[in-house]
């Protein structure tokens, strides 16, 4: 008991450091850093918060595709859970990027849509790990379902690289590879480097909490079904 009370205050301070840490990201990237060069208003100031999404939705993704594999070599029901909750957790924060892009695209460009590559192939990914869900809520049986799932979310990563970093780069797109200012070698300013670099921390520890807390509820609703049967 003792231990276990110890290791909630623990988990306790971690979720305030979160919420610190991000409140300064917030406050950094709003007040402290100037706008970049070369964007209008104040769209630079998107980049701290459309780039961690967009790190994170991958690294959930790629999450996702390693308890999928976990799965199929143990036929464990905790890591289609695992793989599940990843996944959403991937969807989630990819919309959230679609989001903050088709803001920026209509400060920038003046449309939220303008089919560039990179709005194109994101919403591709989109539609890809949605239809794992419709997959998952389709299948019954608890194994097959399991089993459906992790292979299609191991094919489904296969598009990821291709969708998020090789799409945007074969084709003329309208977003900046520069982001933020940068030197003559592009070498992004520190203060901004800084600011984006904390970003992509703290939306990092975001995902590993809400990767947590969506795994105990897996987890929880698993023994309750074990029970009744």
């Amino acid at each position: 008991a003792v231990g276990g009370f110890g290791l909630n205050r623990f988990g306790l301070v971690l979720k305030w450091a979160l919420f610190i840490w991000m409140a300064v990201v917030i406050w950094a990237a709003f007040l402290w850093i100037p706008s970049a060069e070369g964007f209008k208003g104040e769209s630079s100031r998107i980049v701290f918060f459309h780039v961690p999404t967009a790190w994170v939705a991958t690294l959930a993704f790629l999450l996702s595709c390693v308890t999928s594999v976990m799965y199929l070599r143990r036929r464990k029901p905790i890591d289609d859970h695992r793989s599940a909750v990843s996944a959403g957790l991937g969807l989630l924060f990819a919309i959230l990027a679609t989001v903050t892009g088709a803001i920026f695209a209509r400060i920038m460009w003046g449309a939220y849509w303008n089919w560039d590559p990179r709005q194109t192939s994101i919403t591709i990914l989109l539609l890809i790990y949605a239809a794992y869900f419709a997959l998952r809520g389709a299948v019954p049986d608890p194994e097959k379902r399991a089993t459906l799932s992790a292979v299609y979310s191991i094919l489904a990563f296969v598009t990821v690289p291709f969708l998020m970093f090789i799409v945007p780069r074969i084709y003329f797109s309208l977003h900046p590879d520069v982001i933020t200012n940068a030197d003559p070698d592009n070498r992004l300013d520190p203060a901004h480097l800084t600011v984006l670099l904390a970003s992509l921390a703290g939306f990092t520890g975001l995902y590993v909490w809400l990767y947590t807390i969506g795994c105990r509820i897996e987890d929880i609703r698993h023994r309750r079904r074990q029970e009744v049967l």
